[in-house]
């Protein structure tokens, strides 16, 4: 079957995906025709979607966005996912010329400055990274789910991403919290063990810190900013545009 593209295939999948479990959503989609890649940052909820894709053993390629700034949890666990599931989990690392102009511009810890500073950071360390992971994907797995922040509360199951041409694919749209660690629980699934120090949400470690009771998953990402949507770009149409800087 070959690829599906545009906005009315995207419902028809969005529609087809919401009756269907985890496992169900996965094998749908590895089997549709095309390359498929999903994206893991190691957190909890991708955990999930790793553990369903390597039992089931799907055509699915997993990647990681190895962003030089990453945890050493993160990393370790990148390592004890691959062994316990028998996958390789694909790191794409940010070109070094990119990281210097950065720096060159802003400084290396420039993003707590601005916002167009932490973009400038996200997009040398997450968006072009993740431009050559989705080359010739033809469907794009995230871990959004819908109770991670409002500004996910609508997240589908299936959406066509124009400016990627693809269609990303959000198989735990509709799951809670207590629902992924629940499925933790039941199928061993290794987890970072900053989940357990006040870390729901974990990113680049300049940039997350542990959230206060009572705040949302996300409030620990570039806390310093008062955007309550803060994004990095990578789930945020009109950040793909974000340029790297230049070293002019």
């Amino acid at each position: 079957m070959t690829a599906l593209t545009g906005n009315g295939t995207a419902q028809a999948l969005n529609d087809k995906l919401a009756n269907l479990d985890l496992a169900e959503r996965l094998s749908l989609v590895a089997e549709l025709g095309g390359r498929a890649v999903f994206t893991t940052s190691l957190g909890i909820e991708d955990q999930v979607i790793t553990a369903a894709i390597g039992t089931n053993r799907l055509d699915v390629d997993v990647v990681t966005l190895e962003t030089g700034r990453l945890f050493k949890e993160t990393v370790d666990l990148i390592d004890e996912t691959e062994s316990q599931y028998g996958i390789t989990i694909t790191r794409y690392v940010p070109a070094q010329d990119d990281i210097d102009a950065y720096a060159a511009k802003y400084g290396l810890n420039g993003f707590y400055e601005s916002v167009e500073a932490r973009h400038a950071c996200c997009g040398v360390r997450k968006l072009k990274p993740l431009a050559r992971a989705l080359e010739g994907a033809s469907f794009w797995i995230t871990g959004l789910r819908r109770g991670q922040s409002g500004n996910r509360a609508d997240t589908p199951f299936a959406e066509f991403d124009a400016d990627r041409n693809l269609i990303k694919i959000n198989p735990l749209a509709d799951w809670d919290i207590e629902r992924i660690k629940a499925y933790v629980a039941d199928n061993a699934v290794p987890v970072n063990p900053m989940h357990n120090r006040g870390y729901p949400s974990i990113g680049c470690e300049p940039c997350t810190r542990a959230i206060k009771p009572g705040e949302p998953e996300r409030a620990g990402r570039w806390w310093w900013e008062n955007d309550e949507k803060r994004e990095c770009g990578l789930h945020v149409a009109e950040a793909t545009t974000i340029p790297a800087p230049s070293a002019a």
